[in-house]
């Protein structure tokens, strides 16, 4: 069953067609990606799954809810969480403030409406954060300033702060952009642990070592247009693919 359905989605800017009725279907305890050329429209859709715009038409359900024209907050306070494609890190923090920031959120916000359970006091949640980094494998630097961490450990940090809000979807743009080679497998590693546990993931990636390494369903994009759905094998082969990456130069 959908988990995230997305019906005849359209978004203009100005005389540019992004995305053009966009259908997708994501199940539950899923990872699927989002590929694409440069320009498909992939980062636009993302945006109108979190808030950020506002389809001209359309449906994006979760869970049962509609995300179109609620804030970005609201999104976030029903399940959903995500990952930018540049790190967004509270840079002159410490790693485990970084992280609880997003778990006082939790305690002292709206989350309790939908069923979180009530955290007592700052030292629960500084365990809760330090828990949190544990699984990231930055327990060791939580009091270094996050602003001196690589690159791959902004992103395990930022997921970190994801995680600490027990998300049912997570959203990740682009989550090795501008990593090493070995940074890149040790993010592979550490998201398809978080995919194990059952959290349904949606990944655009230009990486498709990242992609066949991790997704199960694969949806393209071209020309703002999903123009194949399938399994990752089914999509290696599919013509439509290969002509839109060029011959299959990207496969």
């Amino acid at each position: 069953m959908s988990y995230l359905t997305v019906k005849n989605v359209n978004k203009r800017f100005g005389g540019l067609k992004a995305l053009n009725e966009v259908n997708l279907s994501v199940e539950k305890g899923t990872v699927h990606a989002i590929i694409g050329p440069n320009g498909a429209g992939k980062s636009t859709l993302l945006n109108c799954f979190v808030g950020r715009l506002m389809p001209d038409t359309g449906i994006v359900d979760f869970d049962g809810v509609s995300l179109l024209g609620l804030k970005p907050y609201e999104i976030n306070q029903v399940g959903v969480s995500r990952v930018f494609q540049t790190p967004e890190i509270f840079g002159d923090l410490s790693l485990i403030e970084n992280v609880m920031i997003p778990a006082f959120a939790r305690r002292d916000g709206a989350f309790r409406m939908h069923g979180w359970e009530p955290v007592e006091n700052e030292r629960d949640l500084r365990l809760r954060a330090m828990d949190m980094l544990a699984d990231v494998g930055l327990a060791p630097r939580a009091n270094d300033v996050a602003g001196t961490l690589s690159r791959g450990d902004k992103r395990r940090l930022e997921l970190a702060m994801c995680l600490v809000q027990q998300p049912k979807l997570l959203l990740l743009d682009e989550p090795t952009a501008g990593m090493a080679r070995a940074d890149t497998n040790a993010t592979i590693d550490l998201l398809k642990g978080i995919a194990e546990r059952g959290l349904t993931m949606v990944v655009i990636e230009h990486d498709m070592h990242v992609v066949f390494s991790l997704a199960q369903r694969i949806s393209v994009l071209a020309q703002g247009t999903v123009i194949a759905e399938d399994s990752p094998e089914n999509i290696k082969g599919n013509p439509k693919v290969q002509e839109a990456y060029l011959g299959g130069a990207h496969l």
